[in-house]
């Protein structure tokens, strides 16, 4: 006959026990909760150089525990495996932005922010006079660095940042709008922004960047896709439209003008000019002592017309223009003297071209400049 059973006592748990297995689930949930975040910081660390002499768009990054430093490195690159394609971010291209600045507008380094394109695939690069409105730029836009770099979301942290200051005095006294587009500045005005356009390119082409993006400093408003959306393209140069914001006093509401006027197809007119000028005489395009013809695509956009329209361009113009790597790398720069009887962006473009490499322009894909 079975006995019957007692009442059962519980062996009481032990608090070590539960302590640990509480410390275990907390680990368990951060891991699987934490594990769907991009890790900036490791792609950072992945990029970055071993040695202040490597690469410049490579970012350096002093070692902290104070021991000896390591010899400058032997880095071999493959331009091969260097990938430009109109899915940049699905291959992870490099992209290099590069400013040349004389003021600095707070609307320009917001716009910089809000880029969707991955921003530990992008490298800064900006050039600044050397002189009262140089200094100032400087001081203002090394406090928006400090402020991102430092203090702000590891999302918004760029590659790494390059600034040069220019080893020549600039032309112009004034950088006014009028002042700038006055006929007569043209030409030294132009001739020293496409020398401090090939020192900042020479200086911060990296073997491993797929594209330059040109932004103006005065660019303030861009769709945040801009990046992807050129290089969707696939296009060696490609430049959008750009536009200024303005109030118009006579619709009483805020309106839209053209402003770039370097983006243009040529013309059976100012190619004859051109015969007739000497060596070292440029066109000018939007000048009315100096008509040329030329069709531009400021004139071209349609409203509600598709954004992914096509033009051929013989000049481009600089206040957004984004070019293939290998454009540069083939010798393609910024002619500081009558190239074709261009010079600047325009001569660019034409260097480009003689090289085999064609401009596009996109008429309906607005940027917008600041408005003084």
């Amino acid at each position: 006959m079975a006995r019957p059973m007692g009442p059962v006592r519980l062996k009481k748990t032990n608090p070590l026990t539960l302590l640990i297995g509480a410390a275990l689930c907390i680990f368990i949930l951060y891991f699987l909760l934490g594990s769907s975040a991009p890790d900036f910081s490791a792609a950072r660390k992945a990029t970055a150089a071993s040695h202040p002499l490597s690469p410049p768009t490579s970012p350096f990054r002093q070692s902290s525990s104070g021991g000896k430093l390591k010899p400058p490195p032997v880095t071999r690159y493959n331009l091969n495996n260097v990938t430009i394609t109109n899915t940049p971010i699905e291959n992870r291209e490099n992209v290099l932005v590069l400013t040349p600045m004389a003021r600095f507008y707070q609307g320009y380094w917001d716009n910089l922010l809000q880029l969707t394109y991955p921003h530990e695939l992008i490298t800064l690069g900006f050039i600044l006079p050397k002189n009262k409105e140089g200094n100032a730029a400087y001081a203002e836009l090394d406090k928006q660095i400090t402020k991102t770099q430092k203090y702000g979301p590891e999302k918004d942290r760029f590659k790494s940042i390059i600034i040069l200051r220019q080893d020549f005095d600039p032309p112009l006294v004034s950088q006014d709008e009028a002042e700038r587009h006055k006929m007569q500045n043209q030409k030294p005005r132009r001739a020293a922004m496409a020398k401090a356009r090939n020192s900042l390119l020479f200086t911060t082409l990296g073997p491993d960047t797929s594209w330059v993006l040109w932004l103006d400093a005065d660019v303030i408003e861009t769709p945040p896709s801009l990046i992807q959306d050129l290089a969707f393209h696939n296009k060696p140069l490609i430049a959008p439209n750009c536009f200024q914001k303005f109030y118009n006093s006579e619709k009483k509401k805020m309106d839209e003008r053209p402003y770039d006027f370097n983006n243009w197809q040529d013309s059976p007119t100012a190619l004859k000019l051109g015969e007739s000028l000497g060596p070292d005489d440029i066109l000018l395009e939007g000048y009315h002592d100096m008509p040329t013809y030329r069709t531009l695509m400021a004139y071209m956009a349609e409203d509600g017309g598709d954004v992914h329209y096509e033009i051929p361009l013989d000049g481009v113009g600089g206040t957004a223009l984004l070019v293939k790597a290998d454009v540069h790398r083939d010798g393609a720069m910024f002619p500081p003297f009558s190239f074709y009887h261009l010079i600047e962006t325009e001569g660019f473009a034409k260097m480009a071209r003689r090289l085999g490499w064609q401009a596009t322009g996109l008429p309906n894909y607005k940027v917008f400049h600041y408005n003084e």
